[in-house]
C-alpha cells in the first residue's frame, strides 16, 4: 500500500454497512495534489471500491483544506527535462482513474470543499455523476496557465456539462469560479454550507445507496453512454498532448511561475 511521508494511505477507502463507499483523498500537506504515486493508490482505491458486492454508491471526498489542487506541481518542476516521460506516467493512471469512475456501475457523488483546481481536481469533478460543494469551495482549470491543456476527460466532459462556449472560457482563461458561480453553469450540482458540506453528501448517498442498484446504475450508464465512447477516445490525445507541451520551455516557465509566485512569461517555445 502507497503511503504517506508518515506511514498513512494516500487514498482511503471504507465501505459503510448501507453500502456507501467512501473514497478519500488522503495527501493533505500537499492539498491532494497529484504525482504517480498518488495517482496509483486512487486508481487502486478506485478498482477496491469497484470489487466490493455490497457497494452501493461512491462518495468522493478529500482530507485537509482542499478537495484537489490538481498536479502536484512541486514534483513536475523537479523533473526538468524528464517531464514528458514522468506525465506519460502520470496522465495514464489518470486516465484509468476518470475511465474507472465514468464506468462504474454505482452513482459517484463528490463532495468539495476548498479548491478543485487542474485536471485532477476539475477532472474528477467532471468524471463525478452528482457534486456537492461547500459554498467557499473554488474551482479553477489552472492547465494552459502553466502552459499545459486539461486531461481526466475533461476537454470532453466540461463542454457536455457547462457548453462549448462557457468550457473554452474556463480552459482558455482559467477563471476561479465560486460554488455559486459554479452552480449556475452546471458544474456542480449544488451548493451547501460549509459546516453541512459532509452531512449533505453523506445524505444524498444514502438516498441513493436506498435505491434499486441496478435502476441506478442504468440510468448513469444510459446518460453517460452518449459521451463514453468520445471520452475514451480523447484520453490518448489528451495525455499526449500534455506529455508534449510539458517538454516545453512555456510549461517550465508556468510551473516556475507558480512556485514562485509571480505571473509567467511565456515565450511561445
Amino acid at each position: 500500500m502507497t503511503t504517506t511521508d508518515d506511514g498513512a494511505p494516500l487514498v482511503l477507502f471504507d465501505l459503510d454497512d448501507d453500502g456507501v463507499g467512501r473514497l478519500r483523498l488522503n495527501r493533505p500537506e500537499a492539498s491532494n495534489g497529484m504525482n504517480v504515486p498518488f495517482l496509483r493508490a486512487l486508481y487502486d482505491g478506485v478498482m477496491t471500491a469497484t470489487g466490493q458486492p455490497g457497494l452501493r454508491v461512491l462518495l468522493l471526498t478529500g482530507e485537509g483544506p482542499h478537495f484537489c489542487a490538481g498536479g502536484d506541481v512541486k514534483t513536475f518542476a523537479a523533473k526538468g527535462e524528464a517531464l514528458p516521460d514522468y506525465l506519460r506516467e502520470a496522465t495514464a493512471w489518470l486516465q484509468n482513474v476518470a475511465q474507472a469512475l465514468l464506468a462504474l456501475p454505482v452513482p459517484v457523488v463528490a463532495a468539495v470543499h476548498g479548491f478543485a483546481a487542474g485536471g485532477g481536481g476539475l477532472g474528477l469533478v467532471c468524471a463525478a455523476d452528482i457534486v456537492l460543494a461547500g459554498e467557499s469551495a473554488k474551482f479553477m482549470s489552472g492547465a494552459a496557465r502553466v502552459g499545459m491543456a486539461p486531461d481526466a476527460g475533461s476537454s470532453v466532459t466540461l463542454p457536455q456539462l457547462v457548453g462549448v462556449r462557457k468550457a473554452m472560457e474556463i480552459l482558455l482563461l482559467n477563471p476561479t469560479l465560486t460554488a455559486t458561480e459554479a452552480a449556475e453553469i452546471g458544474l456542480i450540482t449544488r451548493v451547501v454550507g460549509d459546516d453541512a458540506l459532509h452531512d449533505e453528501a453523506l445524505a444524498v448517498a444514502r438516498t441513493l445507496a436506498a435505491g434499486a442498484p441496478r435502476a441506478l446504475g442504468a440510468v448513469k450508464r444510459l446518460v453517460w453512454s452518449g459521451l463514453g465512447s468520445r471520452v475514451e477516445a480523447q484520453l490518448p490525445e489528451e495525455a499526449r498532448t500534455v506529455s508534449e507541451l510539458s517538454g516545453t520551455a512555456d510549461a517550465r516557465e508556468g510551473l516556475a511561475a507558480v512556485l514562485e509566485r509571480r505571473r509567467p512569461r511565456f515565450t511561445g517555445r
